[in-house]
């Protein structure tokens, strides 16, 4: 499991590479790393999420739940520069690229630190979390960041999830409308769903 991005501490030798990405209309530069999600380039479903996100009235509080290096959170924080972004992820490389990319991208309206799903997340009053799931780690993981999510989220607030529809968009649409009431299907492409759920 060691070799895995969802583990604490990644079992694989470092190789870390550079590279750019034009993101929400803005342009990145990302450092990654073996033992990260999707190392050399921001992954389909991560991008259809960063272009379908809208933030109401442009600010507000951001919670990136499984932030990688750092693309979503990120892409977000400098789209919507009047917003703070918390980013989280349980894997220390990780959390150590994305402070690295939000120096390098010159990006300060971020508080990026470890936790594992939503358990060290302190802030209960997020107006949008948002979340590629590790669904490697299982439906209990996936169930788990849902669950916190929820706890979280301001009144009004918005749920944004990306998943595919092989890898368990059924299931998670059902968990969200268990929770919320509710669940929408705000975009979809080559077999991946943007999911919304608003808590009312």
């Amino acid at each position: 499991m060691t070799e895995h991005y969802y583990s604490k501490k990644p079992g694989i030798e470092s190789n870390p590479v550079k590279w750019q990405s034009e993101l929400k209309g803005n342009s990145f530069r990302f450092k990654t790393d073996s033992g990260v999600f999707s190392k050399s380039e921001v992954d389909f479903g991560s991008r259809l999420l960063i272009e379908s996100f809208e933030l109401k009235d442009g600010a507000g509080l951001i919670l990136d739940v499984g932030c990688g290096y750092g693309p979503i959170g990120l892409s977000l924080a400098k789209a919507y520069p009047e917003a703070a972004v918390h980013m989280v992820d349980v894997n220390e490389r990780a959390i150590s690229l994305a402070k690295e990319n939000a120096a390098e991208n010159k990006i300060d309206n971020v508080k990026i630190y470890e936790s594992d799903r939503l358990l060290s997340v302190e802030e209960k009053r997020f107006n949008a979390i948002l979340t590629n799931p590790p669904i490697r780690a299982g439906k209990k993981v996936v169930h788990d960041i849902f669950e916190q999510s929820f706890k979280h989220i301001d009144d009004d607030g918005e749920l944004w999830v990306v998943i595919q529809k092989k890898q368990g968009a059924p299931s998670a649409m059902e968990k969200m409308r268990e929770l919320f009431g509710q669940v929408d299907i705000v975009a979809k492409s080559k077999g991946y769903f943007i999911l919304k759920s608003v808590k009312s």
